[in-house]
């Protein structure tokens, strides 16, 4: 697969991880880019942001069909067959939805299990761990797309396991708190731990028509997502985690060494920072846009207008960084619309 799959990922919830694909998704469709956004955590909020619940009714309970991620690994999971073809969801022209579903959930347990077997040249084994991959390899010709936006739940579970294995670049968004910078030191170490053990299985792969993922999980940068100063949280508390993040990002997720480390605001693996904005999300999630689509006719007026066009701003500066990292620049700069 050549299209690039790109992962925002961090064991610490809460961090802002959906909200950035969902935005990041639909601000790479506005600039001209056909976005696959794949939403592989369980709970499903992804697809739940993108799509409203009579649709969700439709997709998950009334209509008989294969139409989420989980019905794709449903022949593979019952053990009578392989992936069935994907169905992708068009919110847009040029952005499609891979479904969550709940049920993901059941998968866990076949990829603990096959793991292991994987060391042993079991084609089942590689068969299930690389069908999240086939499945976005499969969707992405479908829909003839040029990126991959990946969401996943907030842990180091198999399901994680094998959708990292699948994924080109990661992107980790964090607060500036103990909390984040603590996952960090969890997450770092996991994920060089399973780029390492996934080569040791690719060389024991039994059939040579089945293709696989190559485990690339290259992290490419982190998001700061700003949060407000409150009262009970001074300053002093604010900068005393910031200021770490630049050291913890390079020894633990980088696992390189670390002396004097710049700034986040001049550190080159920073690839934003980025508001909450708070009084806008729930106007954006009332009417099912991104903050940056929001209207004057939506509630758009005064400040929060100018709060928008900051938003727009931020995230278009967002994906101009995100694309120069993941090979993207020369098309995304010949896309982009003069404002």
């Amino acid at each position: 697969m050549n299209v690039p799959v790109v992962a925002f990922f961090n064991n610490k919830g809460g961090v802002g991880k959906t909200s950035l694909v969902y935005h990041l998704a639909w601000m790479y469709a506005d600039l001209g880019f056909s976005v696959l956004a794949a939403d592989l955590d369980p709970q499903a909020n992804l697809t739940s942001a993108f799509l409203d619940e009579d649709r969700l009714i439709q997709l998950w309970i009334d209509e008989k069909g294969k139409h989420t991620i989980y019905d794709s690994l449903r022949p593979l999971i019952r053990g009578v067959g392989d992936i069935s073809e994907p169905v992708v969801e068009r919110v847009d022209d040029m952005l499609g939805v891979l479904v969550g579903d709940l049920n993901l959930s059941k998968f866990e347990d076949q990829l603990s299990e096959v793991w292991p077997k994987c060391m042993d040249g079991d084609e089942r084994a590689f068969r299930i761990m690389s069908a999240f991959w086939r499945i976005l390899a499969k969707a992405a010709e479908q829909e003839q797309a040029d990126l991959i936006l990946m969401d996943l739940g907030p842990n180091l579970g198999a399901i994680n396991r094998a959708a990292l294995i699948s994924v080109d670049y990661v992107v980790v968004p964090l607060a500036p708190d103990l909390f984040s910078l603590q996952g960090w030191r969890n997450l770092g170490p996991t994920l060089h731990d399973w780029r390492k053990r996934w080569h040791e299985r690719l060389e024991r792969n039994p059939a040579e028509d089945l293709p696989l993922p190559q485990g690339r999980i290259e992290p490419v940068g982190y998001i700061l997502m700003q949060h407000s100063v409150r009262l009970d949280r001074p300053v002093k508390a604010y900068e005393r985690w910031i200021t770490r993040i630049p050291g913890v990002y390079r020894t633990e997720v980088l696992d390189k060494p670390t002396a004097d480390s710049p700034t986040v605001y001049k550190d080159p693996h920073c690839l934003a920072l980025i508001k909450h904005y708070r009084s806008l999300m729930p106007m954006a999630q009332e009417v099912r846009k991104p903050i940056f689509h929001l209207k004057p006719g939506d509630g758009a007026i005064g400040s929060h207008y100018n709060a928008v066009q900051r938003a727009y701003k931020d995230f278009r500066q967002l994906t101009q960084e995100l694309a120069k990292r993941i090979d993207l620049k020369d098309e995304l700069g010949a896309s982009l619309p003069q404002k």
